[in-house]
């Protein structure tokens, strides 16, 4: 088995765009392992168009985005295992995997790329009553029947939770043929891109119940119906008399997606409660020296251009400490103010360039003003007319204002103004 100076796990689009990166940078030795038959991960179920718009201003559908990578990994001669599975990533940074043609075998790289992306949350993780029938799916596992297997999963469908697939296979399933009565959100607020909500709802008429839930599924052998109901803001307990019924043989959920993360765990990484994935710091450099995460197996990304830009700074990073060239002098710790979910990078090693952070709101917002402090001390402030929880925000940190922190801790805040 051939040594390498750098192993990727995960052939989606963060782990391409990471080995390509690194490639560039000057690591010419890089092996991509995917589980799939081939190289693209989600992407090549996602025939619908919408992607690189920003990262190269063209409307391509998935397999297109997917297709432009691949040839660029085949371009660099960067080693791929096709129908491999990683069974565990070691803090001494070994690779331990095994398909058809090696059997188990282990590498030992110098420096790792986690890129494993994100599987579904399904109906089970969310109590809801009803027989185990027929024609329950996760709105991927729909996505990935219509359009890679040719399968229509049903003619009458409700779909609950307004994430970004559910969106979209809303729009999907009308276009199939199908009826979509209705896409059930039990926030206040959809969880999807807003120009998702437009091109797939409003465009086809589907109704959005916001503040509702599915309380009941009907049909032993296969679903006839569903019952959803209104739920209480504060506790999220379904209202009596607010029930409505719908006749249907299929219910879609798209509930959250959760970072792959079991080989992260495995190896001794400590995680973030907030994103469900590994710690990191600018460099998306997690706690165990040399081991690197990005994409959405890191947290999940509103668009795929982003999560290649992302990926891309872990594979700039790999070559830098393979080079023995990485920073890390002093760490400032980034925190999660007021009405902010998460942050990420969670740390900053200084001296360091200019830092972009990421992070999410914890509720639509609007007239908002972010603050940025050291310590008590605002360093940034920045105002905005509109925020929700599905659209990523970001803001710059200076490589000046870094070096100059003095409480060892950057805290990112929103102050609302709500009509």
């Amino acid at each position: 088995m051939k040594n390498y100076d750098l192993v990727v796990v995960g052939g989606g689009p963060a782990g391409m765009a990471a080995a390509v990166a690194a490639f560039d940078a000057g690591v010419k030795n890089i092996l991509i392992i995917e589980r799939d038959t081939k190289l693209g991960g989600v992407l090549n179920q996602c025939v619908h168009n919408g992607f690189g718009l920003t990262r190269f201003k063209e409307n391509l559908a998935g397999p297109e985005y997917a297709e432009k990578f691949s040839d660029e990994v085949e371009k660099r001669d960067i080693d791929v295992m096709l129908s491999t599975m990683v069974l565990e990533v070691g803090a001494d940074k070994t690779v331990t995997a095994m398909n058809s043609e090696y059997g188990v075998f282990t590498l030992k790289p110098m420096a790792i790329i986690l890129a494993m992306g994100c599987r579904e949350r399904s109906k089970g993780a969310l109590n809801i009553a009803g027989a185990r029938s027929a024609g329950i799916y996760s709105a991927g596992t729909a996505q990935r029947y219509v359009n890679i297997e040719g399968y229509l999963p049903g003619k009458n469908v409700v779909i609950l939770g307004s994430g970004d697939i559910g969106l979209i296979m809303a729009r999907r399933m009308t276009l199939e043929g199908a009826k979509v009565h209705a896409v059930c959100e039990i926030m206040p607020f959809s969880s999807g891109l807003k120009r998702n909500i437009v091109q797939c709802l409003d465009d086809f008429g589907i109704p959005l119940y916001l503040n509702h839930t599915i309380v009941d599924i009907q049909g032993k052998e296969r679903v006839t119906g569903v019952t959803i109901a209104e739920v209480n803001p504060v506790d999220k307990k379904p209202i009596k008399g607010t029930e409505i019924h719908f006749d249907c043989d299929t219910v879609l959920f798209s509930v959250g997606l959760i970072p792959e993360n079991e080989l992260t765990k495995n190896a001794g990484i400590p995680m973030s409660p907030r994103t469900k994935g590994a710690i990191v710091n600018q460099y998306r450099e997690t706690d165990v020296e040399g081991i690197f995460a990005c994409g959405n197996v890191l947290h999940v990304h509103d668009l795929v251009d982003f999560a290649s830009e992302e990926a891309e700074i872990a594979g700039r990073s790999a070559y830098e400490y393979i080079s023995g060239k990485l920073n890390k002098e002093k760490t400032v710790n980034l925190i999660n103010g007021a009405n902010i979910g998460y942050v990420l990078p969670q740390k900053i090693t200084v001296p360091s360039g200019d830092v972009k952070v990421f992070f999410r709101v914890t509720n639509v917002f609007k007239n908002v003003t972010f603050k940025v402090k050291d310590g008590d001390e605002v360093v940034i402030s920045k105002k905005k007319l509109t925020v929700a929880p599905g659209e990523m925000e970001t803001i710059v940190l200076k490589s000046d204002l870094l070096s100059a922190n003095k409480s060892g801790n950057i805290t990112i805040e929103l102050e609302a103004q709500n009509d």
